[in-house]
């Protein structure tokens, strides 16, 4: 019998999770691998550092998921709460003094551009960014219960388009937020891929009219069907190379080697589920592992834990490292709402 958020609380374990690859990854980011093991020893002994810091990964999360229980409580979550919420929480994010973690310049951008109210969030939208930005801070889409597969992945996509507007960008936080969700939901990692490949073949035509307005009309694309279609198309090119990485790699070598740096968003999906997958009943060094990377290191550690912390649930991260983690109130907070 497959587990429920409400038996294994998914939704702390994916959170939490989250929060500790980050804070594993931020201090080796920008760093090769002989690097960050001459600075902290062998990778399956990375230590969490202390006090345990965490990027904007973790702050953009946490915006994320604020914005859409201030929607949420207002009924049942729509674009138009949504997409106010979240824009709200984004120029708080940018404005605020914590702020500091070196944020991505597309989110910067991006949220400047939504401080003006007479500014359609579709204008600000970065429209040929798919950085990993609009992806890494998507797991409270896959983890707040209630939702239909319609509003976990119009929101998904609408969280990912207020700043980066490439369709590759929406599919991948799409599809990101739905493997948190199969996860939380029971789903055996063995099947995941196929699972993820089947959705984004369902989905690889639909746009979200409802949910993302007329946003493709900033692209060159002659309608809203060919312009998310390139990202779906590029979504599943991914997934077949992480295919080949988990039956060609070893988890001893650097996983950027295998499935790319993870700078943008297709690749960080992949790298972070490449790390998952190859040590789907060791979430400690699933995510040490992604830490211990060449590329956006605490992107993808913080995807890896939420995959881990949604599969395995809150009991997969050791209590010591939990209760230190920086925004744990928040996260255990937004993660117990989410489970009762």
């Amino acid at each position: 019998m497959t587990s429920t958020i409400v038996d294994k609380r998914a939704a702390t374990g994916a959170l939490i999770g989250l929060a500790l690859g980050d804070a594993l990854g931020f201090p080796t980011e920008f760093n090769d691998v002989p690097s960050i093991i001459a600075k902290f020893g062998p990778w399956r002994q990375m230590p969490l550092i202390k006090p345990a810091i965490v990027s904007d990964d973790t702050q953009m999360t946490l915006a994320v998921a604020r914005g859409m229980r201030t929607a949420m409580d207002r009924g049942a979550l729509g674009p138009e709460d949504m997409a106010v919420t979240v824009r709200q929480e984004f120029i708080a994010w940018n404005r605020s003094p914590d702020n500091n973690r070196a944020p991505g310049n597309t989110c910067l951008r991006a949220c400047e551009l939504l401080e003006n109210p007479d500014l359609p969030w579709q204008d600000a939208s970065q429209m040929g960014s798919k950085g990993c930005g609009a992806n890494m801070r998507v797991a409270p889409l896959g983890l707040a219960p209630g939702l239909s597969d319609e509003q976990r992945a119009g929101a998904a996509q609408l969280q990912a388009a207020l700043t980066h507007g490439h369709p590759t960008a929406l599919a991948a936080s799409d599809l990101t937020g739905r493997a948190v969700h199969l996860l939380a939901q029971g789903a055996e990692p063995a099947e995941l891929l196929d699972q993820l490949r089947s959705y984004a073949d369902d989905n690889r035509s639909h746009y979200h009219q409802s949910w993302l307005g007329d946003l493709w009309t900033r692209s060159q694309d002659p309608g809203p069907e060919e312009f998310i279609a390139r990202g779906w198309d590029e979504c599943l090119a991914i997934l077949d190379r992480l295919q080949v990485a988990l039956h060609t790699s070893s988890s001893e070598t650097d996983p950027c080697l295998a499935t790319g740096a993870g700078w943008i968003a297709e690749e960080a999906l992949a790298t972070g589920l490449l790390c998952f997958l190859f040590f789907a009943d060791e979430p400690v060094t699933a995510i040490r592992r992604a830490a211990c990377s060449s590329g956006d290191s605490d992107s993808i550690a913080c995807l890896a834990g939420a995959f881990a912390g949604a599969h395995r649930g809150a009991e997969a991260w050791p209590t010591e490292w939990a209760d230190r983690i920086e925004y744990q109130s928040d996260l255990m907070t937004l993660g117990a709402l989410w489970d009762s």
